[in-house]
């Protein structure tokens, strides 16, 4: 059964929409007038879908995605929309609602889009309660040198990170910022062996080689390793490149004031400052980070 929550201020289009939809036997229906009159009615018990119009009084269909997307993140929203108002429609969507359904299509594509969507929010709510009952995790990646592949992978390891109860959602970010910085170093310093300092004097130059080796040999066919250990008390990343290797201690410390405008050392501060523990291999071409347990107890939420 899909709990379907419509709201709209007109009276003649809720009982249009419940004739259209009220003969569908695995659909429940409720109705709103307007945002405010939803979200005290969401309050209280939480739809599996929502259907909104946008133009309503008191609140309307753009700021009740934004408090939807607030108080109820787990919960799509899908917009009614119409002819002059889809400039509204478009803000919505990059605001949080799910799809849209203009009033023009409703008794051809409604139903359909409130079975695709809540379908989707089915599968995301039960990977998310699945993940929640995780007590351990590995995992290991082989990269070619892709800057595509990057925010994916960090996205990945940051929700396991959340789901076994490690860390809070600002440090949930800080350690994607940590590992965005040992891939970026792994990538760049490591398989590519382009300097830091290069960057600060000559900016053109430095891009002009990134773009060069990253289909000249050597450089191109060198991978990065990444592999990951959760448990309730920590997480473990390993880092490794292809590169040559470099020696950390001879960075010049970028907690000196003289040095905090450069950008040599400036990720490896980064990750010193987010991790409980950083490490490298006597090679230089490795990292291990660890981060641990910073609360005895998390209130999850969608991540």
């Amino acid at each position: 059964m899909i709990r379907v929550l419509v709201v709209d201020d007109l009276a003649v289009d809720r009982r249009w929409i419940a004739e259209l939809l009220g003969r569908e036997p695995f659909l429940e229906l409720f109705f709103a007038g307007h945002g405010a009159e939803a979200l005290a009615w969401m309050a209280e018990q939480e739809p599996d879908v929502v259907v909104t119009d946008l133009m309503m009084p008191e609140l309307d269909g753009l700021q009740l995605v934004e408090a939807i997307r607030e108080r109820f993140p787990e919960i799509p929203v899908i917009l009614i929309t119409s002819q002059g108002n889809e400039q509204t429609a478009v803000e919505a969507l990059q605001r949080g609602a799910a799809s849209y359904v203009p009033k023009s299509q409703m008794a051809s594509a409604l139903l359909e889009t409130i079975r695709t969507v809540a379908d989707l929010a089915f599968r995301r709510r039960d990977r998310a309660r699945l993940l929640r009952c995780m007590c351990r995790h590995s995992c290991r990646f082989v990269l070619a040198n892709d800057l595509a592949m990057m925010r994916p992978l960090i996205h990945y390891l940051q929700e396991h990170l959340f789901y076994i109860g490690l860390c809070d959602a600002t440090d949930r970010t800080r350690v994607g910022i940590a590992l965005q910085e040992a891939l970026a170093n792994a990538l760049y310093h490591g398989n590519l062996e382009l300097s830091s300092h290069l960057r600060e004097v000559a900016e053109e130059e430095y891009y002009r080689l990134l773009r060069q080796r990253l289909h000249q040999l050597p450089y191109a066919k060198r991978r990065i390793y990444v592999s990951a250990e959760f448990s309730p008390q920590q997480a473990v990343f390993v880092i490794q490149d292809e590169g040559p290797g470099f020696d950390p201690s001879k960075l010049p410390d970028p907690t000196d004031p003289a040095n905090l405008e450069k950008l040599t050392g400036r990720g490896i501060l980064l990750m010193r400052t987010f991790m409980d523990e950083v490490q490298f291999s006597p090679k230089g071409n490795q990292v291990t980070m660890i981060k641990r347990r910073n609360c005895p107890a998390l209130i999850y939420s969608d991540p």
